[in-house]
């Protein structure tokens, strides 16, 4: 009986090598998302959480096939068939007798009981590095395993429109940041004419999976997937609150950007006023919304909700065909691009401020007017190709990650 048993794990762990490696040696390693040189990763507990869609598994895949033994590496997905009797731990446990030393567990939302079991795997095999992938609405904090003193979290988001232009176009152009951005050095002479890609981008560039057919189709699948089923699922909300989500996301689509009034929201959806804050959270972090939030006098932290915005422009192009006006499309491009290097909050004299520096959004028509009694100041077109004096291209702020 032993040995039986034995010889099954054994057939097991070669089935699930064989499937790994098959990944692994098939994954393209030509692009590299941003988020690949920013995480360290020497640590024991690694996390790579974003919105559905923009590359997580891609990216553990090619650290695998850049860096790793394959003989010593196992790349797993939460949502096998095999987790619905079996056990990450036990699964870990085995492939540690075996010498294995590198486990990737991807999608682990999508496992009951994954934050127990990811700190059994550090707290009892202290040669084992762990990298994991999940839905940005995890919360490591959440539950009795707490695994923010074990785990480093790491948060991708979709495509910028450097990466775009990489991806998509093959062209290669560093990063800039806000500051060589304001100070006007962006020089990119091997893109004389940058807006009708960045049109492009601003359709359907944001996603990777865009290269594929049915764009459109799959963007909608990927918004109702989250809404209806990993926010639900994590939040344990039931059916019929999870619709709440979906109902919700419609107004949104169709209001944005625009001042929530919560009590009129929880009147719309019927629910309490209490909910629609929740709501929105758990959709701003799961990569459905952007929260603008105003800040409090004279403290740093940030104050109440200022605006709400789709997450991207390709969701604004998708869900809200009829909400596509110029302003929407660049507010809701600048606060998604700035949001990965710096916080975003309402001015009280333009648009937005950001590290003590008023920008002000508009055409090429648009005056310094707003900005006359800024002490920083800097108006944002998104219609010009290249900068002067205070005034800079929206199309640089798609270069800094």
């Amino acid at each position: 009986m032993q040995n039986e048993l034995y010889s099954w794990v054994h057939e097991l762990m070669e089935t699930l090598f064989q499937y790994s490696n098959q990944l692994i040696s098939g994954v393209d390693t030509r692009f590299m998302r941003y988020a690949y040189d920013r995480i360290n990763w020497k640590n024991r507990l690694i996390g790579l959480v974003g919105p559905r869609g923009v590359g997580k598994t891609t990216l553990v895949l090619q650290y695998i096939k850049n860096h790793l033994n394959p003989k010593e590496t196992l790349y797993v997905s939460a949502e096998d068939f095999y987790f619905a009797k079996n056990r990450i731990a036990d699964l870990a446990d085995e492939f540690v007798k075996a010498g294995g030393k590198y486990f990737f567990v991807d999608e682990i939302h999508k496992y009951p009981d994954w934050s127990r079991e990811l700190k059994l795997l550090y707290d009892y095999h202290p040669d084992l590095q762990v990298v994991f992938t999940g839905s940005s609405v995890l919360d490591i904090k959440k539950g009795s395993a707490d695994l923010s003193r074990r785990a480093v979290v790491y948060f991708m988001q979709g495509l910028s429109f450097r990466e775009y232009l990489r991806l998509f176009h093959q062209i290669a152009i560093p990063t800039y940041s806000l500051e060589e951005i304001v100070n006007q050095q962006v020089n990119i002479p091997q893109i004389p004419h940058p807006l009708p890609l960045f049109a492009e981008y601003l359709q359907t560039g944001y996603y990777p999976f865009s290269l594929e057919e049915d764009f459109g189709l799959r963007l909608r699948q990927v918004v109702m997937q989250t809404l209806e089923t990993d926010i639900p699922t994590y939040a344990q909300m039931n059916v019929s609150t999870g619709r709440k989500l979906t109902q919700l996301m419609a107004i949104i689509a169709e209001n944005v950007p625009f001042k929530p009034n919560m009590s009129k929201i929880a009147e719309m959806l019927n629910i309490s006023r209490n909910n629609v804050a929740d709501y929105l959270r758990y959709m701003e972090e799961a990569g459905m919304v952007i929260q603008l939030r105003t800040k409090k006098a004279g403290l740093r932290a940030l104050g109440k909700v200022d605006k709400v915005y789709l997450d991207n422009p390709n969701l604004l192009f998708n869900l809200a065909p009829e909400n596509q006006n110029k302003g929407n499309v660049r507010e809701t491009f600048f606060v998604n691009q700035l949001k990965v290097n710096h916080t975003l909050t309402a001015s009280e004299i333009a648009d937005f401020t950001i590290d003590g520096i008023e920008f002000e959004l508009g055409g090429k028509n648009k005056g310094l007017k707003q900005l006359r009694s800024a002490e920083k100041g800097f108006i944002v077109k998104d219609d010009i190709e290249t900068g002067y004096l205070n005034t800079i291209p929206l199309w640089h702020f798609g270069l800094m990650y």
